[in-house]
């Protein structure tokens, strides 16, 4: 040596990979029931029976004790805001749009918006209106 003391190499770079789960323990969905044929519209009691109906029949009795919320309704435009627990969000999901009868008739769920934050359904930027 030359006086001078040896330096240490730094470590090589090492590559972790990170999955980062959403904190929120609740996810919110805002939907839309679609009767194309008109009829009996499901007050707010009849849309959540309907939602716990569409777990039960895609995911059995463990899809039907999934915690769902109907936060809002609004039975005149028949859109919903709902809650569910974050683990369940995408049973929820595939379960509302894979519904295909209410009541004997046709109908659809329309997912419109989904967010971990109730706040980010307060308003929607393509519905805004400008003066």
């Amino acid at each position: 040596m030359t006086g001078r003391m040896a330096r240490a190499e730094p470590p090589p770079a090492t590559f972790q990979r990170r999955v980062l789960r959403s904190a929120a323990g609740h996810h919110y969905l805002r939907v839309r029931l679609e009767l194309p044929d008109g009829g009996a519209r499901p007050n707010a009691a009849q849309l959540k029976q309907l939602v716990v109906a569409a777990l039960r029949e895609l995911h059995g009795e463990v899809g039907a004790a999934l915690p769902v919320d109907v936060l809002t309704y609004e039975e005149k435009t028949l859109s919903a805001i709902l809650r569910v627990v974050s683990s369940g969000f995408v049973k929820l999901w595939s379960a509302l749009t894979l519904l295909g009868f209410y009541q004997n008739r046709r109908c659809a769920f329309r997912v419109l918006q989904t967010s971990p934050f109730l706040l980010a359904l307060s308003g929607n930027s393509r519905e805004l209106v400008l003066d």
